[in-house]
């Protein structure tokens, strides 16, 4: 319960801040102040890759991971490989994709994660990730929900 509430308070700050490295000027439909502050929802995937490790020790490392982190839809697995599927809340891709980058390594310790580097992330807004799935070449809906093999 307390990782859940330090998680939503680097949310918080996170999304309170500003990107130093990104312009808030724009011609790309942004209005005022109000809007730049509003946050959207971010369809998440992470693949981390490494070193051969024990199917049982992958698996409970995602359940843990998963219990201290709801938001989590869904693990996919192998004893080299794993991809973690989630919705993230953000004022922007830049937002969503720096809270993701942390993801594997903070919780590597306190979930029993295997040591294995990130090797991928595509980040997508909801619009674009409802309109792949319809379009039928987007990710697959996270049914079933949880942590599996490949």
């Amino acid at each position: 319960m307390c990782g859940a509430d330090t998680r939503s308070a680097d949310r918080r700050r996170l999304v309170g801040r500003a990107l130093t490295s990104v312009g808030t000027g724009g011609g790309d439909g942004g209005g005022g102040g109000e809007e730049r502050d509003a946050t959207r929802l971010w369809h998440v995937t992470l693949s981390v890759s490494g070193k051969p490790a024990p199917l049982s020790e992958v698996r409970r490392g995602l359940e843990q991971l998963a219990y201290d982190h709801p938001f989590l839809l869904t693990s996919r697995y192998a004893d080299d490989h794993a991809e973690i599927r989630y919705w993230e809340e953000a004022r922007d891709l830049h937002d969503a994709a720096a809270v993701a980058l942390r993801l594997w390594g903070e919780h590597r310790s306190s979930a029993k994660l295997p040591p294995w580097e990130i090797v991928g992330l595509e980040v997508i807004d909801r619009a674009t990730y409802h309109q792949r799935v319809a379009e039928g070449y987007g990710p697959p809906p996270a049914h079933p929900v949880g942590v599996h093999p490949y």
